[in-house]
């Protein structure tokens, strides 16, 4: 592989979108390994093999758009008059027509554009260039070309965009601020030991009514395995469109009303029983909770639905389609194999025996598709109480970069996957060694050949009880970092991805259901990213320990207005714990620091005093203040209420005095119990949800970044 003409190989890898370099957070070039661009080539579909491969798949390349009649899909922001190409033998005369979601038929013009024919397949070949109506609204329609001479018509997916989300503009005239909580770590009295949708709701409830919060961010919800034991890293989901069914607050669910009477009493119990567990500070143990759930579930389930509800059941099946019946099956044939679809057994592959055993196993398929009957119903409930508690926004979602490589969606899904790759992250600040996070990701063009459907389909489901999504690493929509099987975080490849149509996608899909879209833009990105987001009117993020320019901190007074805004993230410890540099002791403990720990602490220190300069300049914190003290978190929420951003983030760890980080990135939970931390405060004694109305810290915090600001001792009039 060593010996193929690296130049030419370059001009393939740009052609297929595959970087053949990139600049790292250290601000310096690193060249691609000639080996990795072949791999990930490979991965892309390219066949490798023989003495003249680069040379063919570049001819390839250049005459695979000419075979096209129309493109697989076209994506166009509304109002642009965007141009697409349809190729038909030369001279040959062809009729292009739309028709609408609506069903409304409408003309397309034929843009005046010359392009000299090509001969392809033998074939000379001829390109007409046509123009989106600029008045078409925004949907998913349908192109049409007919070409008469030859009594062939072919019709494709166009979907128009809005040119901007305006979702955020109702959020204008004044800063908002919300909680951010990873709700299986936030429990109360009812929970079974892992917090619930239920909880949710409270929490809305505690947030909006009681302290004036205008929405509630919380961890992704995506499912896990179907039956223990489970993952427990919510970034790593085996579907990102279906809900794990471990939120589910069981003695919520109306059937239970029709529990045999002993089986009602032992049900009001169960809670409980889990009180020691919901008031210890020790690990989160996911597996118990959940077998103990799913046993009251089937018996629940195995009531029946009678009535009304039946046809809110059957209702919510046909609304969710083939995707729904596709993870309840993965479900019900995990159940009996095992939740790794590369240990199933070779014979499923065969589609007869696998349609006899799906079959064998209705009534299981239909248990799933009821449990997301019934988390959809509780999601409904907690989106409900966000908004009677007067919440602007309400629950904020978060999607998740990618799956589990042997899960639910690489099953359903894998002809829009890539495989022999897996996404990760290349050397950063997080973890100098780089990350590799275990998931297959989207294959550009079968994506796009799909008519980008599985994407639309899981943004519209988590969208659809949310007033808002977090996308987590949306630099994801506009290239990721593909690993090859074998080699190491550091030795991947950044490969490209079509963001107006991933992100056209996106705001249509917010905008039809009424919600803001978060990016998280942290980390090493291009300047086209935050000018997209702006443009495309989408939220970016800030947090403060990362808004450096070249010298100094950036003000906050200079941050982005569209914009959410926070002290910390979960990648970090809450803020009394990154104060005390608890993140450079876990990190050396670790050996994830390429430099020494000493080192690695003098530059931290450096930027953190810089920033704590910043609250001091403007009277929100005083020289000789303690450093790690409720007073400097405080000052610090103040500080970034100075931006004009308008989302403010609170972690609720901050507001309780948490110390301990959720997750480091990079390890396992072997090294570290990374996403099992439950909410407790600095004396390590657990905060349950009910002790939040009222409680001290909490209500400290929120009245420091809510109340009205502190003049500047030295300039009075600085606000």
């Amino acid at each position: 592989m060593s010996t193929v003409d690296r130049a030419r190989l370059v001009e393939l890898a740009g052609r297929l979108g595959v970087a053949d370099s990139y600049v790292g957070w250290d601000k310096l070039g690193h060249e691609v390994a000639t080996e990795t661009l072949i791999s990930v080539l490979a991965a892309l579909g390219v066949d490798t093999g023989g003495p003249d491969w680069v040379d063919t798949a570049l001819a390839e390349a250049d005459a695979d758009e000419w075979r096209a009649f129309l493109p697989a899909v076209t994506v166009a922001a509304e109002g642009t008059g965007h141009w697409f190409n349809v190729h038909v033998p030369h001279w040959d005369p062809v009729h292009v027509w739309i028709t609408t979601e609506d069903g409304e038929s409408v003309p397309v013009q034929q843009a005046d554009h010359w392009v000299d024919p090509r001969e392809i397949d033998g074939v000379l070949t001829g390109r007409a260039s046509f123009i989106v109506p600029t008045d078409l609204g925004i949907g998913y329609h349908t192109l049409h070309a007919h070409n008469p001479a030859r009594d062939h018509t072919v019709e494709a997916p166009l979907i128009v965009t809005p040119a901007r989300l305006t979702t955020a503009d109702a959020l204008g005239g004044r800063q908002r601020w919300g909680l951010a909580i990873q709700l299986y770590s936030t429990r109360s009295r009812q929970s079974w030991g892992v917090g619930d949708l239920g909880d949710l709701a409270r929490i809305c409830e505690i947030a909006g009514t009681g302290h004036g919060a205008d929405f509630v961010q919380i961890n992704p919800l995506h499912a896990a395995e179907p039956i223990p034991p489970v993952e427990d890293s919510p970034y790593l989901p085996t579907t990102r469109r279906f809900v794990n069914p471990l939120y589910i607050r069981v003695q919520d669910i109306p059937e239970a009303a029709r529990l045999p009477k002993g089986l009602r009493k032992k049900l009001a119990k169960v809670a409980t029983e889990f009180e020691p567990v919901n008031t210890s500070a020790g690990k989160i143990k996911r597996n118990k909770p959940y077998r103990l759930k799913l046993l009251w579930l089937n018996k629940i389930y195995d009531l029946g639905i009678g009535g009304e509800r039946a046809g809110d059941f059957a209702a919510f099946r046909e609304r969710e389609g083939e995707g729904l019946v596709r993870f309840a099956t993965w479900c019900a044939l995990a159940e009996r194999y095992g939740a790794r679809t590369d240990r199933w057994p070779v014979r499923l592959d065969d589609p007869d025996r696998l349609a006899r055993k799906v079959s064998k196993l209705a009534g299981r398929i239909d248990f799933h598709c009821w449990l997301q009957w019934i988390c959809d119903e509780q999601l409904a409930a907690a989106d409900t109480s966000a908004r009677e508690s007067g919440m602007a926004v309400g629950v904020i979602a978060d999607l998740a970069v990618g799956v589990n490589r042997t899960g639910a969606d690489a099953w359903a899904l894998k002809d829009t996957l890539a495989q022999g790759v897996s996404v990760g992250a290349p050397p950063d600040g997080f973890n100098q060694q780089g990350q590799d996070w275990s998931q297959p990701p989207w294959h550009p063009r079968r994506l796009a050949a799909a008519g980008y459907a599985p994407y639309r389909d899981m943004l519209r489901t988590i969208l659809r009880h949310a007033g808002g999504v977090r996308v987590d690493h949306i630099l994801g929509l506009f290239r990721l970092w593909w690993i090859p099987d074998g080699n190491p975080p550091s030795g991947g490849a950044y490969v490209r991805y079509d963001h107006n149509a991933l992100i056209g996608i996106l705001a249509l899909e917010a905008q039809r259901a009424g919600a803001v879209v978060i990016g998280e833009d942290l980390g090493v990105f291009e300047p086209v990213v935050q000018d997209t987001l702006r443009d495309r009117g989408i939220l970016g993020t800030s947090i403060l320990w990362f808004e450096h320019g070249p010298y100094a901190p950036i003000p906050p007074e200079e941050y982005r207005a569209l914009c959410l805004t926070a002290v910390t993230t979960h990648d970090l410890p809450p803020t009394l714990g990154y104060l005390a540099g608890d993140h450079i002791a876990l990190r050396s403990q670790l050996g994830l620091l390429e430099t020494g720990e000493e080192a690695e602490r003098a530059r931290d220190a450096r930027d953190r005093d810089a920033i704590l300069q910043l609250a001091v300049d403007r009277g929100l914190l005083t020289d000789d203040a303690e450093l790690v003290n409720p007073g400097t978190v405080a000052a610090l929420y103040r500080l970034i209420a100075r931006s004009p951003s308008i989302l403010l983030s609170v972690a609720l760890v901050d507001a309780v005095g948490e110390r301990r980080i959720q997750n480091q990135p990079g390890t396992t939970g072997d090294q570290y119990p990374n996403w099992r931390i439950p909410l407790a405060d600095d004396t390590g004694t657990a905060v349950l949800v009910d002790d939040l109305d009222g409680h001290p810290r909490f209500t400290a915090l929120i009245d420091a970044l809510t109340g009205p600001p502190p003049t500047c001792p030295e300039n009075p009039d600085m606000p």
